[in-house]
């Protein structure tokens, strides 16, 4: 038995990881409710799909100390398709949902995380943080138009900004008494883990939590409280087949919503793992967590739940309180579930606020602060990159600004590469022909260069040499330009020999195949990368 807990990381800290645990429920509770009302479902579909995804995806997932829960990211994705269709079909799509993503796991499409550059990293930490902070400002708004959450408001055409504009805002004794508690609950989780010895034996979240809570309760203060949102009570959730026609028709409505809520799901996940990772110097298995929260989902699907993916507010929280094994999110998820079944009218006496100063706290351990300090020494363009990403995660979405990022950091970098491609030419006496030697990389970004050097139109030598030794030829688009070069010298009825080409190139080309001149011992051979993240993965 030892051996499988060792095997699996389910714990080296029992005490740390459950009382982190305990204080990750607590958390969970509001912002699965607020996420329940964002997809217009009842709160118990939002409270079960924490317990569901929370529990499954700490035991199967790639990343222990990683919690897992409803999310607003996906619960945006979700209100069109309820609005329209109703619930049922929400379950069909979590349903799908999970399945795909399953898919993405076994074939270790989750690898490829690895594109995301570190400043579109930094925008999307950024950006979660300054979303975190705002959706905070709904609790000190009047109920009518307050909707806790970690990442989005109600209506889903809405940026995380709206919150400063729309007013509602507490007044007088309503806002002293939200202000008051969350400003304590603050100063608790920061001068709590400087106290000898109690500060290392329990988390400070966990201790700010109860403290503020018997406080207000023990002075009967006025404030909101976690059952003005909604109340938490219910049982067992039960199996349900989604009640929906199986039929083409049926499959055409879910699938776009589907494959937008895996995308947004592994996105969110994944970029999460990764600055776990990061934090605590370990490596998950991206694979593994695709098919764990695939399970989940698929789960969720069956059982009447929301689903959902990682979220980094609550992966901050148990980080910051030491949870660090699988029985941290086990614990969470578990706890939960007592709430739902036993306890609910003691967790619905919480205050708000108490959970509001924890999340605050979160959002400064979260945003990069670094990253404000390096902007004047970072290349402009990485810092363009953390700040669009930043912007587009806080007016827009996080999959759309990650997917952005990556898109524009792509482009920067291929149009660096570009540069970096130039041409050196000299006549050779001794053989009586013109030598060119290329440099650098030979892609789509770089054949106008390679086209406007190397001109069949302009060379008065009938004898012409393109020397590879030191270029490389990385994409199909330098295959073909290689290949018009070639017609095109051919055609002007000169003699063309391609030099120190890499053998796998020779084999694609063309009109140029008979023109390749091999020299196996000079000659480069590029080869296969081979794929050690997949090979990892495997054992």
């Amino acid at each position: 038995m030892l051996r499988l807990v060792n095997r699996f990381h389910l714990t080296d800290n029992p005490r740390a990881d459950i009382l982190s645990g305990l204080t990750v429920a607590l958390a969970l509770v509001p912002e699965a409710i607020a996420f329940a009302f964002v997809a217009k479902v009842d709160p118990l579909v939002g409270l079960y799909a924490a317990f569901f995804v929370g529990f499954i995806t700490s035991i199967f997932g790639g990343r222990s100390g990683m919690i897992s829960g409803a999310t607003g990211a996906m619960a945006v994705a979700m209100v069109g398709l309820v609005t329209v269709y109703g619930v049922e079909y929400l379950f069909a799509a979590v349903l799908l949902t999970g399945l795909l993503q399953i898919g993405a796991g076994v074939f270790h499409l989750g690898k490829f995380i690895r594109l995301v550059p570190y400043p579109v990293m930094l925008g999307f930490v950024n950006g979660l943080a300054i979303v975190i902070f705002l959706a905070q400002l709904n609790q000190f708004k009047k109920p009518a138009e307050a909707v806790a959450g970690d990442a989005h408001s109600t209506d889903a055409s809405h940026s995380a900004l709206d919150v400063l504009f729309n007013g509602g805002w507490l007044q007088g004794s309503d806002m002293n008494l939200m202000l008051g508690p969350t400003v304590l609950t603050m100063v608790i989780i920061w001068v709590f883990p400087k106290v000898p010895k109690l500060g290392t034996w329990l988390p400070a979240s966990l201790v700010s939590i109860v403290g503020v809570s018997l406080l207000v309760i023990g002075l009967d203060l006025d404030t909101k409280t976690v059952g003005d949102l909604a109340s938490i009570s219910g049982g067992l959730p039960e199996f349900h087949i989604p009640m929906v026609p199986f039929t083409f028709e049926t499959l055409m409505i879910i699938f776009p919503v589907a494959l937008t809520l895996a995308a947004i799901g592994l996105i969110e996940s994944l970029l999460t793992l990764t600055l776990i990772d990061e934090m605590t110097e370990t490596r998950g298995r991206t694979s593994r967590e695709c098919v764990g929260q695939g399970l989940a989902n698929a789960t969720c699907g069956v059982f009447g739940a929301m689903g959902g993916c990682a979220m980094i507010g609550q992966s901050m929280i148990n980080i910051k309180s030491g949870g660090r094994g699988r029985l941290s999110g086990i614990t969470a998820a578990l706890a939960l579930l007592t709430f739902i079944l036993f306890t609910s009218q003691w967790i619905e006496m919480i205050p708000l606020a108490a959970l509001t100063g924890l999340m605050m706290m979160v959002v400064i351990g979260t945003f990069a602060w670094a990253s404000v300090r390096i902007l004047h020494k970072i290349p402009r363009e990485d810092a363009f990159v953390i700040f669009l990403v930043t912007a587009v995660t806080v007016f827009h979405d996080l999959a759309v600004a990650v997917i952005i990022g990556v898109i524009v950091s792509a482009l920067v970098y291929a149009w660096k590469s570009a540069n970096k491609f130039w041409v050196t030419v000299w006549h050779n006496e001794e053989d009586g022909n013109k030598v060119y030697k290329l440099h650098g990389p030979l892609f789509f970004g770089s054949i106008a260069n390679f086209k406007d050097e190397v001109d069949p139109n302009n060379d008065t030598e009938d004898d012409i040499v393109i020397d590879f030794s030191h270029a490389r030829v990385w994409d199909h688009s330098a295959l073909e330009a290689i290949d018009v070069m070639a017609l095109k010298y051919t055609e002007a009825g000169k003699k063309l020999h391609l030099v120190h080409l890499s053998q796998d190139c020779a084999l694609l080309l063309k009109n140029a195949k008979d023109m390749v001149e091999i020299n196996v011992i000079e000659d480069p051979h590029y080869g296969i990368l081979v794929d050690y993240a997949t090979v990892l993965e495997k054992k």
